[in-house]
């Protein structure tokens, strides 16, 4: 532990590395044979199955549960695949116990439903253990598509586009690819570089080309994307990060919560991680408890999330705000940050308490002080370097149904994209129909 000396500021090596370790083992750990076949056997396999009307992208999951009570994994994994080729990463990041598993018979009868998360966990890992890759490419088009983004949404889209039969070329400005599957989401949701080795595997189909470091507005113009190519997809995320409107956010000790998660997930060595002992995060999403609870897990004493409205409008799931509390994450409601003091570094936050009126979140003029060496932003994330040429909705890309934007032969999907839920599952499902769309309208 640090000592007296260090007592307060930001600094690496609170726990010790086997303990890290430990902290940030497997979420969920995998299912055995076993297990998965008394998960499935718990099945019902309703014919009008209210989870596959659940599921973002409508995934047959009586089907692919049956097929692995028969003893054929890989056959249930390509149920899967069909519909969402990352069905190895939603299966732990989704958000199943507010789609899929809610709307479960199981879950209205008993409260407890089929594990279906775990269940397509158990059955995408078999596969993609073995190697094997369950599509294979038609006959070339001759026709090529830009992507633009190597997100869930771009690599849903380059996969779809590439198996029938179009030549992709996929551009991030990151040096890998992924997007948040690779750099947003706690390390306990994927490990064993898990988002790696699955953008890897889904390339077996081939027919797409990897270009990274080149970015939308900076080394790319949509127009000359869209003089290259025949189609362009965009599934650009959302970079910019919303400011605290706070005085003092400027201190030493803040940062944006992206930023300390990305950080985090590229770490060789977690135990080398700085982290603050007294840490607050502002924001009520899953970035907000993805970086409290890992904050906790890298030894932080007391770890605060502070949210502006009242707990049922968090954006973050009621099993991720439980995930939280069981970690020792303190959580208030109704709260919003007013100041950062202390001399050059933070170390303490003002929050005026709030009300909600008619949707509307004012200040009450009473505040509190909360001890914070360290203080995370994750208050939403804002569009970026989007083309001016786009018609927007809101602050983000305007859309259709399908994914076409207000420019000819441009289509976008994903969290840049409006409509849907900013989700890794939604992303998937907006990159394979945008797809889809495409390939419709270059085949006439």
């Amino acid at each position: 532990m640090a000592s007296s000396h260090q007592a307060s500021g930001i600094q690496a090596g609170r726990l010790a590395a086997p303990e890290i370790a430990e902290n940030f083992g497997d979420l969920h750990p995998a299912y055995d044979p076993h297990e998965a076949a008394v998960a499935a056997d718990r099945c019902y396999f309703c014919f009008d199955a209210p989870c596959m009307t659940a599921c973002p992208t409508s995934i047959d999951i009586p089907q692919f549960i049956r097929e692995i009570q028969a003893g054929h994994p890989a056959s249930a994994a390509k149920t899967i695949l069909e519909q969402n080729i990352l069905g190895g990463m939603c299966a732990r990041v989704c958000p199943t116990e507010t789609l899929c598993e809610e709307a479960c018979v199981r879950e209205a009868a008993e409260g407890k439903p089929v594990e279906i998360g775990r269940l397509q966990r158990y059955a995408t890992d078999i596969l993609m253990e073995r190697g094997e890759h369950p599509f294979r490419r038609a006959e070339s088009t001759g026709k090529r598509v830009a992507v633009a983004g190597a997100g869930p949404a771009g690599l849903s889209a380059a996969h779809r586009l590439a198996m029938l039969g179009h030549d992709v070329v996929v551009y991030d400005a990151k040096s890998k690819a992924g997007g948040l599957n690779e750099f947003g989401i706690a390390a306990y949701k994927s490990t064993n570089d898990f988002a790696a080795r699955e953008v890897q595997w889904l390339l077996q189909i081939g027919g797409i080309t990897m270009e990274y470091g080149k970015k939308l507005g900076a080394e790319l113009s949509l127009e000359g994307l869209a003089a290259d190519y025949d189609a362009v997809f965009l599934s650009i995320g959302l970079a910019g990060v919303n400011a605290l409107r706070a005085s003092g956010e400027d201190k030493d000790g803040v940062r944006d919560a992206v930023d300390f998660i990305e950080e985090l997930r590229q770490a060789g060595d977690l135990s080398a991680l700085p982290v603050g002992r007294n840490v607050v995060v502002i924001g009520g999403g899953m970035t907000a408890v993805d970086a409290a609870v890992q904050s906790k897990l890298l030894g932080a004493e007391n770890v605060t999330i502070a949210y502006r409205r009242g707990r049922e409008d968090m954006g973050a799931s009621r099993f991720e705000q439980d995930l939280a509390a069981s970690k020792g994450v303190k959580l208030m409601f109704n709260v919003m940050p007013k100041a950062v003091h202390g001399n050059g570094a933070a170390a303490e936050i003002e929050l005026e308490y709030t009300e909600v009126s008619e949707g509307k979140v004012s200040g009450t003029g009473e505040v509190t002080r909360v001890a914070a060496d360290q203080v995370f932003k994750a208050i939403g994330q804002a569009l970026e370097g989007q083309p001016a040429c786009l018609e927007l909705e809101g602050r983000k890309i305007k859309v259709s149904e399908s994914g076409r934007t207000s420019m000819a032969g441009v289509w976008a999907g994903g969290d840049c994209a409006s409509g849907g839920e900013d989700l890794t599952v939604t992303a998937v499902a907006e990159g394979r129909d945008a797809a889809m769309d495409i390939h419709s309208s270059l085949m006439g």
